[in-house]
């Protein structure tokens, strides 16, 4: 084998895993605090605004570190694997 050519890797990190466990612990954070969570989340995807969603256990932190469209992306896509 010559080593002749540069190597390239790609490395694909799985995104769509960070979003799942980031939605579940918003999700889990907004109903011990007792509210819907799917509204907030909901809310939150169509307004930007962090407001909807609670500070508590750093829920809001969390999900600020995704983008609106990996989020409603990924709930596209589940949902339609899930048909």
């Amino acid at each position: 084998m010559e080593f002749n050519e540069t190597m390239k890797i790609k490395l694909e990190f799985d995104k769509s895993q960070e979003v799942k466990d980031i939605v579940a612990r918003v999700y889990e954070a907004l109903k011990v605090k007792g509210y819907d969570p799917i509204s907030q989340i909901v809310g939150y995807i169509l307004s930007d605004d962090p407001t909807y969603i609670t500070s508590y256990n750093g829920a809001r932190g969390l999900i600020a570190k995704l983008e609106r469209d990996e989020l409603l992306e990924e709930f596209v896509k589940t949902y339609l694997n899930n048909l």
